[in-house]
């Protein structure tokens, strides 16, 4: 199966490249990803997010 732009998943890596993408330190994301706070699944031992759910999850709490 051929992934597209709308089928393809853009996916963060581990602690330091989610925490990139929400612009916090990495210790401030593990607890975040810890404790459910953030859209993550734990892959092994590595925590995974898709970016677009994190940004997402930032904007919609902005507007608020």
């Amino acid at each position: 199966m051929e992934q597209t732009k709308e089928t393809a998943l853009d996916l963060a890596w581990g602690i330091r490249e989610i925490s990139k993408v929400i612009g916090r330190n990495e210790r401030q994301t593990y607890h975040l990803c810890a404790t459910g706070a953030l859209p993550v699944r734990k892959v092994g031992n590595q925590w995974v997010a898709e970016r677009g759910n994190l940004r997402r999850l930032f904007v919609e709490h902005a507007v608020q």
